[in-house]
């Protein structure tokens, strides 16, 4: 069997041995936007061709590949929702040499009825945490980072967070800008004082403000400002999911780099936390795969 990982910027492709362990894998860059109109069916022979011309032919698929802005739109499940459910929503989609279905995303509401939505971290999500575990909290960091909870083997709800859009945005097209060094090296020191400015009342458009005031008092150097600016903005973020109620220890489920900043937050605020294994998507797969009607 195939698995694939398929998002805005990025695709991961795995081939999955009996065991459901990998026996091959294959990142690149050729996320959906890199892929032109009617582009999908070649790009996926362009990564795993090889495997579909050795016999694999199942290939189940994951992410932004769902959406409408990829190959065919998988409507979106409500949650509560586990591998069961993922499997008998996938969809199949035309495909010469091999049977293809794509995962829905799933959706729901946070507490005060805004919709909310998810493609490719659902997989992720019951990749990682145990079916057997009775309640959990994660977290996937990101251009959109993730608070999900689980209940019983099912995502049962989750909140998305703009925090690293907004990062992106505040640190290259704000008069923030003006005052950080982009090259400068990670700074702990910045960033902890960042999350401690976040744990303070005041509202986080005021403590953006606040930066730009001590850069310009000499109270922030230029090549700690952006750190600064990640522990504010990961710090709120926290603080916000907490306010929602959490079932540690939290989850964290991505990169490293990512995880760290992370674990260093929650630190911060006290709370227990762990790293999910590797290769948390294609662990998904291969278990929704499994149950596949």
């Amino acid at each position: 069997m195939i698995g694939i990982d398929w998002g805005t910027s990025s695709l991961r492709a795995y081939r999955f041995a009996a065991d459901g362990g990998i026996a091959d894998r294959r990142d690149t860059a050729g996320g959906i936007l890199t892929v032109p109109p009617g582009g999908f069916p070649d790009a996926l022979r362009a990564v795993a061709g090889g495997w579909i011309a050795d016999g694999e032919t199942q290939v189940l698929m994951c992410g932004m590949v769902g959406s409408r802005q990829g190959w065919v739109e998988a409507p979106y499940l409500p949650c509560p929702a586990g591998l069961d459910g993922l499997a008998a929503a996938a969809i199949r989609v035309p495909f010469d040499g091999a049977d293809v279905r794509l995962l829905p995303g799933l959706s729901c509401r946070d507490r005060h009825g805004v919709p909310e939505v998810m493609r490719g971290e659902e997989t992720q999500l019951l990749g990682a945490i145990a079916a057997g575990e009775a309640e959990a909290t994660a977290c996937l960091p990101g251009s959109h980072s993730k608070w999900a909870r689980l209940a019983g083997g099912r995502v049962t709800g989750f909140t998305t967070h703009f925090t690293g859009e907004a990062f992106a945005a505040l640190s290259g097209h704000t008069i923030l800008a003006r005052m950080m060094d982009p090259a400068a090296p990670d700074h702990a020191g910045a960033f902890a004082r960042g999350v401690a400015r976040a744990k303070q009342g005041g509202g986080l458009l005021h403590h953006l403000f606040g930066l730009r005031a001590a850069s310009l008092f000499g109270e922030i150097a230029e090549a700690e400002a952006a750190s600064f600016l990640s522990g504010l903005l990961i710090g709120h973020e926290v603080a916000a999911a907490l306010e929602d109620g959490v079932a540690p220890p939290i989850v964290l489920i991505g990169s490293d780099a990512l995880t760290a900043r992370y674990a260093a937050a929650l630190d911060a605020f006290g709370v227990p936390h762990r790293a999910a294994g590797p290769d948390a998507a294609a662990r998904g797969l291969s278990l929704i795969a499994e149950r596949l009607p």
